[in-house]
C-alpha cells in the first residue's frame, strides 16, 4: 500500500500541473472504487479551478474553486499519473480521468479497486469518517517526543503496532515503521509504554528522517507504485531492515530478523534493536 512518502510523491507531482488550473473534462469510467463514488461526481468536479492540493496522512485533498474538497485515497494499488493530452488509449483500470484547461490529464488506475473518492464541504473535513480522530502529522513540529510518549503511556501493544494505529500518529505505515525503529534502536516487539524516554527521544527523529528521505528519492517503488510522472521511486534502495531478513545488519553484520506482527512482516536486527 502506497504510504506517506509516496502520498506526498504524488500530491507534489499532481500540485506541479494542477493547481491554478480549471478542470475541463472528467470522466468517470465505472460508478464505485472501494465505496461508490458520490451523486454526480463529474459534473459537481467539472469546470472549476484547482485551488490547491493537500495532503492528511495518506488521502489527497484536491481544493477545488468554491470551497468543494476532492479527497484521494490509492487503497493498496492506485495510483495518479499524469499525461500530456488526453490518453489516446484508456486502460481496463484507468477509472477516473480529468483534463485541465492547459492541456494536462490525470489518470487514476487501481487494478484492486481499493481505493477510494469522496467530496466534502470544507467545514466538514473534521468529522469525516476517514479523517475524524486522526493523529498528528509525522512531519509537522508538533509531533514531539513529548507528545509520543503522552500518547504511548501504559500502552501494552507492541511498539511496532502501536506506530501503526492511525489515531496515535497519522499517515506511518509498515516500511517506515520498521525503518525507523532500527535507526532508534527500538525493538518493535517492546510494549510501548515501556520505551524510555531516551529512546523516544531518537525515534521521532528517526521517523521524521526516514521519511523525508523516501520523500526526496520519491517513494519506495514495491509492486505498483509509481510516481505521478511515471517514474519509480528508489528509497527500497536504501532500506537497512525492511525487506532484508538473511541479510546483514547494515551497523554489526548479523543477520536481519523477520517476524509477522498482526498479519504484517516485521523487519529488525535483534542485536541492533533493544
Amino acid at each position: 500500500m502506497p504510504e506517506l512518502p509516496e502520498v506526498e510523491t504524488t500530491r507534489r507531482g499532481l500540485a506541479l500541473k494542477l493547481e491554478g488550473r480549471r478542470i475541463e473534462r472528467i470522466e468517470a469510467r465505472r460508478p464505485d472504487l472501494r465505496f461508490p463514488l458520490p451523486p454526480d461526481f463529474a459534473a459537481r468536479i467539472r469546470g472549476r479551478r484547482v485551488e490547491a492540493l493537500d495532503r492528511r496522512a495518506k488521502y489527497i485533498l484536491i481544493r477545488l474553486e468554491g470551497g468543494l474538497v476532492w479527497l484521494v485515497h490509492l487503497g493498496m494499488s492506485g495510483r495518479m499519473v499524469l499525461r500530456q493530452g488526453w490518453p489516446n488509449e484508456i486502460g481496463p483500470h484507468d477509472h477516473v480521468l480529468f483534463g485541465t484547461d492547459e492541456g494536462w490529464a490525470a489518470v487514476y488506475n487501481d487494478p484492486r479497486r481499493f481505493g477510494m473518492m469522496d467530496l466534502i464541504e470544507p467545514a466538514d473535513l473534521p468529522t469525516h469518517k476517514l479523517l475524524a480522530g486522526l493523529g498528528p502529522e509525522p512531519l509537522d513540529d508538533a509531533f514531539s517526543p513529548a507528545v509520543l510518549a503522552a500518547a504511548l503511556k501504559d500502552r501494552k501493544t507492541p511498539m511496532k503496532a502501536a506506530l501503526l494505529d492511525q489515531t496515535l500518529v497519522a499517515g506511518l505505515g509498515n516500511i517506515y515503521v520498521c525503518e525507523a525503529l532500527f535507526r532508534a534502536g527500538i525493538d518493535p516487539r517492546r510494549p510501548a509504554g515501556r520505551v524510555k524516554p531516551e529512546k523516544l527521544a531518537k525515534l521521532v527523529p528517526a521517523i521524521k528522517a526516514v521519511l523525508r528521505e523516501a520523500v526526496k528519492a520519491g517513494g519506495s517503488s514495491l509492486r505498483d507504485y509509481v510516481q505521478s510522472d511515471g517514474e519509480l521511486g528508489y528509497f527500497q534502495t536504501r532500506f537497512r531492515v525492511y525487506d532484508r531478513e538473511g541479510q546483514a545488519c547494515v551497523t554489526c553484520r548479523r543477520p536481519v530478523r523477520r517476524i509477522v506482527q498482526s498479519g504484517r512482516s516485521t523487519f529488525y536486527c535483534g542485536t541492533c534493536q533493544r
